[in-house]
């Protein structure tokens, strides 16, 4: 059912916990398990990168960070990303702070299609492939929340019927 403008000129406003929690719903079956799908299997894809990231910490922000990048404080950059990639695609995979967890990893991955454009140019779209589908998809889910089979959900319910 699609919303008429005076529908959207009386909904009631959300809170701010609402905001964060509650995904899109759509009563759809096969779409909701796709996007469980998309955000279960993004979480458990990327999380190897992360641990990746600290095997080498040294390394990683030597050549990586500050050589390639040229970033300040580039051990603590390093752990950050790292760090944004292991809980962040834990909350993914829980479908918990699905949106702010898909915020950052949008952000690692900004940096990522940075540092792939900076090494091999622009036109080696090979390179950045990878890190540009990832963007998308944390992109989507930084929009539409973790679907409705999400932890988000029930405490989207939760906190939605609080006031």
């Amino acid at each position: 059912m699609t919303k008429t403008t005076s529908d959207i000129t009386t909904e009631k406003p959300q809170n701010f916990l609402s905001l964060i929690f509650a995904p899109n719903q759509d009563s759809n079956l096969t779409f909701q398990i796709a996007w469980t799908l998309l955000r279960v299997i993004s979480g458990v894809v990327m999380i190897h990168n992360g641990f990746h990231k600290l095997d080498d910490v040294e390394g990683f922000a030597t050549n990586v960070v500050s050589g390639i990048l040229g970033f300040p404080f580039p051990t603590f950059f390093t752990y950050c990303a790292a760090y944004t990639q292991i809980v962040g695609s834990i909350l993914l995979i829980l479908g918990l702070l699905t949106r702010p967890a898909a915020i950052g990893l949008f952000f690692v991955m900004l940096v990522a299609i940075y540092f792939h454009v900076l090494e091999d140019g622009l036109f080696d779209v090979a390179s950045y492939q990878a890190a540009s589908l990832f963007a998308t998809m944390y992109l989507f889910l930084v929009i539409n929340g973790g679907g409705s089979f999400s932890l988000d959900r029930l405490i989207g319910e939760k906190v939605g019927n609080s006031d």
